[in-house]
């Protein structure tokens, strides 16, 4: 006889597989990881770059529970600035930019490759999964 696992998002996901194999969810983490980077390499080419700094802070920053990308940080404090605009400072000089609500960057390549990145979440959760041992209905 088969068990049947019923799953209902990523977080139910996680505890059905941490009860297959201790390292189902790790891969799990890196599958998101991996959904993370098809965004990453379509928005890093349109962020401006004199150092590189701001392209360079996009990072994976996946949970078991979350496809996340963090940008900026401690390497690109005024990346924000940057993508939304507004009254920036820099060494106490104003450095204006148009404040733009949506966006140039994240937000508008995020609405565009969303099919792309829903696409290859499913091919990692099926990955997931099969690796576990587990059959997919």
């Amino acid at each position: 006889m088969r068990e049947v696992i019923e799953v209902k998002g990523l977080a139910d996901l996680n505890r059905q597989l941490r009860a297959v194999s201790n390292d189902a969810p790790k891969q799990l983490r890196v599958g998101l990881n991996n959904v993370a980077d098809v965004f990453i390499r379509r928005v890093r080419p349109k962020i401006p770059f004199l150092t590189g700094n701001a392209r360079g802070s996009l990072k994976a920053r996946s949970t078991r529970t979350a496809a996340r990308v963090g940008v900026g940080g401690r390497k690109a404090p005024y990346y924000p600035w940057l993508d939304f605009g507004g009254q920036g400072r820099v060494a106490g000089r104003p450095a204006k930019r148009p404040f733009i609500k949506e966006g140039r960057y994240f937000y508008p390549t995020l609405r565009e490759v969303r099919p792309e990145i829903e696409r290859e979440l499913d091919r990692q959760l099926h990955q997931v999964v099969r690796a576990s041992g587990l059959d997919e209905d």
